[in-house]
């Protein structure tokens, strides 16, 4: 399975952690990237901020695609 969706699932699963980048992507998007791929990281997967953007962009999940609207609203 490739990282970047191993990595999404994992950040789905854990309520508090969604939030939290959330409320970071609305205040600092390039900080949130780079979390991303430090979470990554400790998890085990390689993940690079270049592979974060394309995943990101790719997303056709309904649920995530309106969280990423949102968040980009804030910016």
């Amino acid at each position: 399975m490739d990282p970047s969706r191993q990595l999404y699932d994992a950040i789905r699963q854990d309520r508090q952690l969604t939030a939290s980048l959330y409320r970071q992507a609305l205040n600092d998007p390039g900080g949130t990237v780079k979390r991303l791929v430090d979470l990554a990281a400790e998890r085990g997967l390689s993940v690079s901020v270049e592979d974060v953007r394309r995943f990101v962009a790719e997303l056709e999940d309904p649920g995530s695609r309106r969280w990423l609207d949102k968040a980009r609203g804030g910016l």
